[in-house]
This record gives C-alpha cells, sequence and structure tokens, in this order.
C-alpha cells in the first residue's frame, strides 16, 4: 500500500492506478481515496492519485489542530512532491474542492485545472447543519445490512440508486465491529465543526482560480451547494463548465452520465 511521510512525520496513504496524465483526486471531509472508486473505471486513460487526508482511511490521526484546508492543502503538495509531479488537474469532492480553491491561492503554478463536485465559494448554512449532526459519531445502527436498509431514508436527495450502491457505500466507510459500526476517521475532526462559527469568504479563492480550465458538477438535490451559487460562479467565470445531476444530493457519485460528460470536455481543456 503507496504511502509518504509528511513534513511533520505523519503517515499518509494514497491509492495511485491507472496510465495516463495524472489527476489528483481530493476527497470530502470524512471520506477518503475511495470516494473516486465509481470514477476510476471510466478514467482508465488517466493515473488517478487519490489521497486520505490525516485523520482519515488508511492515514495516521494527528493533533486534531492540523485538520485544517491549509495543513492538508500543503499534505497535498508534499503527495506531489513525492511523486515528482509539477502540475495536475484536480478532482475536488467537497472538502476537497475547498482545498483544490486554496492551492489556487497559494500553489497556483502546481495546478493544471480544477473540477469541483458540489462544492463551491459560498456553503449553506443547512447543509453544514447536517455535517455537525453527524460528524465524529459512530451511526446508531448495528451492522452493514442495517445500514443499508437507512441508507435511502437518511438521504433523500438520492433517488434511484440501488441497493449495491449503498451497500458499497457503507462497506466504505463503516467498519463492523461487534459494538456496532464505527467510522473509519479520527472522531476528532469533529473539533474542526465548531457551532456558530462564521463562515468564511471563500470567493477570494474561487478568483484565484482564473486562468485554469474549471468545471462545477452538482447535486440536483444538494443541501450544501445552492443553485445561486452555481449562478454567481458562472457570471464571474462564464467558460466553466457546469453540470447538474438529477436525482442526487450532496455529493455525487461522479459515474452519472452528467457527471461523466462535465469530466470529459474538462479534461479536453487541460
Amino acid at each position: 500500500m503507496p504511502d509518504f511521510t509528511t513534513s511533520d512525520g505523519l503517515r499518509l496513504h494514497y491509492e495511485d492506478r491507472g496510465d495516463g496524465p495524472p489527476i489528483l483526486c481530493l476527497s470530502g471531509l470524512t471520506r477518503n481515496s475511495t470516494d473516486f472508486d465509481y470514477l476510476a473505471p471510466h478514467l482508465s486513460d488517466a493515473r488517478m492519485i487519490a489521497l486520505d487526508y490525516r485523520g482519515r482511511g488508511q492515514s495516521d490521526w494527528a493533533d486534531p489542530s492540523t485538520y485544517t484546508v491549509p495543513v492538508e492543502a500543503r499534505d497535498a503538495v508534499e503527495l506531489l512532491d513525492h511523486l515528482g509531479l509539477d502540475r495536475v488537474p484536480v478532482i475536488g469532492t467537497s472538502r476537497g474542492g475547498i482545498i483544490a480553491m486554496f492551492l489556487a491561492a497559494t500553489a497556483k503554478d502546481r495546478l493544471a485545472g480544477v473540477c469541483l463536485n458540489d462544492i463551491g465559494p459560498t456553503i449553506t448554512e443547512a447543509g453544514l447543519a447536517v455535517i455537525r449532526s453527524y460528524i465524529g459519531r459512530n451511526p446508531p445502527q448495528k451492522t452493514h445490512a442495517e445500514a443499508v436498509a437507512a441508507r435511502a431514508t437518511l438521504l433523500a436527495g438520492f433517488q434511484n440508486v440501488p441497493e449495491d450502491r449503498w451497500r458499497a457505500e457503507v462497506e466504505k466507510h463503516y467498519e463492523e465491529t461487534p459494538d456496532g459500526l464505527r467510522i473509519n476517521y479520527d472522531p476528532a475532526l469533529a473539533q474542526t465543526m465548531t457551532e456558530g462559527a462564521a463562515a468564511p469568504d471563500l470567493w477570494p479563492l474561487f478568483d484565484a482560480m482564473e486562468g485554469l480550465p474549471l468545471a462545477c458538477i452538482r447535486g440536483a438535490n444538494s443541501d450544501l451547494l445552492s443553485a445561486e451559487t452555481v449562478a454567481e460562479m458562472q457570471a464571474r467565470r462564464p467558460d466553466m463548465i457546469v453540470a447538474e445531476v438529477p436525482g442526487r444530493g450532496h455529493v455525487p457519485f461522479l459515474d452519472e452520465p452528467e457527471s461523466l460528460d462535465a469530466i470529459a470536455r474538462w479534461r479536453e481543456r487541460l
């Protein structure tokens, strides 16, 4: 299993699969490199590099004070250095998209383009409240089977999702133990979601992506990225490729036809 050591001595895991032009894949807040398993079969002509952030997946846990976008962005750059990659396009899901925008403002020379998956410069309070309701907590379901049965009800913004997809999701993100299901990330990550804290202004980070090929994929039922925010993003970047995925909330799986079309068109511009 590939891993590398960060400048502060942490062992981080990453996946490196496929041949072709490299793409750095950055996952959601509590998620990991498996976020891109559904996309991988459709990008057989690319080298997909997906990072498990510190405290997530198969990476080491760390001081919770380092579970921040600037530190995680530094980790991403150090992964590129480890692999000898000077400049790559990034597909960023949720938190990964924020990291990509931060990199545009701080290390733009390392980016060849950005594809945002259900994230933008304005994050709705309703979506943040949902994240606060579960982050750092083990689910109440005791088995994978129970979690699969509850998934469609809990994620009402998702429609026509086959049961085997929900099973794959719960198996990726929960470990089955004698005491019930357990999350596969550091519970201390919840400390980063302070209730009542003012959301930072991310528009300067969005504007920092000027000149980079840009795409944005939005779940039509997303509770985190509003249609109004996407419209403002388009106003600022009329060249941005935009796709809305029906029957999906936060976040699309990226193997939907709309997602694949947007990613293909984005890759043509790289």
